[in-house]
């Protein structure tokens, strides 16, 4: 008695060469979506961070142009100590409270400056405090970088014109011993930035106009400097009291 054996089915070379370069085209499309997914993730994540680090810097110029103090910290032709605040195209150097931590000691001497790096203009900040205060103390310390790789910047004043009212914008301020209505900076970012400087324009909350005794205009300093030792006078004579 004779068996019959039937043939099992199987595939060809045929078929099998055309499953793998099917498998393979699928797996290709994959990865290149899976590439193209992993390359959007990662410039948005670059691109929240530029955004980021652009708003602390923007709101930190901001907060301490408006909150400059009319204290002077360096000595004006006369070898009078009423250098209030210095400007120019690329600078703006004066005298205001660090916030936080950083505020310990007192008032400090800020300085933003526009200066050139490896990858184009750099915003850079330093400071010291003003008690015994030289301008060698703002080169003594490495400044911070707050944006980097800019394509242009410009620092603007705007003063009041011989009637008291404000003037015409200048990119450099003439008259150290008084402070400027506003500040306006104008900075290009680097190039191929999805992330734009919008245009930071503050005034100086302090009116010089505003500071006077009895109708007659004082020095600056003078009342804050009052409020000082007021404060001080107050705490001391509470510690007495205790």
């Amino acid at each position: 008695m004779k068996l019959s054996h039937l043939a099992s089915p199987g595939f060809t070379l045929v078929e099998m060469l055309l499953a793998v370069t099917l498998m393979a085209l699928l797996l290709a499309l994959a990865y290149g979506g899976l590439h193209a997914a992993a390359q959007a993730s990662a410039r948005g994540q670059v691109q929240l961070e530029q955004t980021e680090r652009l708003r602390m810097a923007h709101q930190f110029v901001r907060r301490e142009l408006n909150q400059m103090l009319p204290l002077p910290y360096g000595l004006d032709d006369q070898n009078q100590l009423s250098v209030l605040f210095e400007g120019g195209g690329y600078f703006a150097q004066f005298v205001a409270p660090m916030p936080g931590y950083l505020g310990a000691g007192g008032p400090q001497v800020q300085r933003f400056e526009l200066i050139q790096g490896d990858n184009g203009l750099q915003l850079v900040f330093t400071h010291a405090l003003l008690q015994g205060f030289e301008q060698s103390m703002l080169s003594e310390q490495e400044p911070v970088v707050l944006l980097d790789g800019l394509q242009y910047g410009q620092f603007e004043y705007l003063s009041r014109d011989e009637n008291g009212q404000p003037g015409d914008w200048t990119p450099g301020w003439t008259d150290p011993t008084t402070l400027p209505l506003a500040v306006r900076i104008r900075l290009g970012m680097p190039e191929g930035s999805r992330v734009a400087w919008p245009e930071l324009t503050t005034g100086v909350r302090i009116d010089p106009m505003a500071i006077s005794h009895v109708g007659i205009q004082r020095d600056y300093a003078n009342p804050i400097q009052e409020m000082i030792q007021r404060r001080r006078d107050s705490q001391n004579g509470g510690d007495t009291g205790e």
